[in-house]
């Protein structure tokens, strides 16, 4: 007997680390109004514009940030010395259907209400004149020095 339970516990602690691996790519699940923006520190609470980072410095297992805004996503990243390694990954949530999106597949429209106030909202099957991911980015930084003001956005001060 005591030699099966030693199999058994052995067996048990072989299949652990598998188990308690996370995934290595695509997008987690966030804890809506539990969890902040790795940015502004604010609430993630709306499905439609949440955004996620995925990535980390060379050597390193990937993380996960997670954001309110694709605009606080966008910044940030900006900011991180390993924003061009090739394994960083950007998504977004479809601002209709609140399903994950590759943020480099989709199309960026603007005059949303977003959280932060960037106006971005994410699209599967985006219309005509939608931005790109490249489009949004520049977007996000004309808003960011104030060139673009467009419903919903206040400028940080005003907050």
């Amino acid at each position: 007997m005591k030699r099966r339970t030693f199999l058994l516990a052995g067996s048990a602690l072989l299949l652990l680390p598998a188990c308690s691996r996370k995934p290595q790519t695509g997008p987690v699940p966030i804890r809506w109004d539990r969890e902040t923006c790795a940015r502004c520190g604010m609430a993630i609470s709306d499905r439609h514009y949440a955004a996620e980072i995925r990535g980390g410095p060379a050597g390193e297992r990937t993380r996960v940030w997670k954001f309110d805004d694709i605009g606080c996503a966008l910044l940030w990243l900006d900011e991180q010395p390993w924003k061009a390694d090739p394994r960083v990954e950007i998504w977004v949530t479809d601002m209709e259907t609140g399903q994950w999106l590759d943020a480099r597949k989709a199309g960026f429209v603007t005059g949303q209400h977003s959280p932060m106030g960037y106006g971005l909202g994410a699209r599967a099957n985006p219309p005509p004149g939608a931005l790109d991911l490249a489009a949004a980015r520049r977007h996000v930084l004309a808003v960011e020095k104030g060139e673009h003001r467009h419903r919903g956005h206040m400028p940080m001060e005003a907050h």
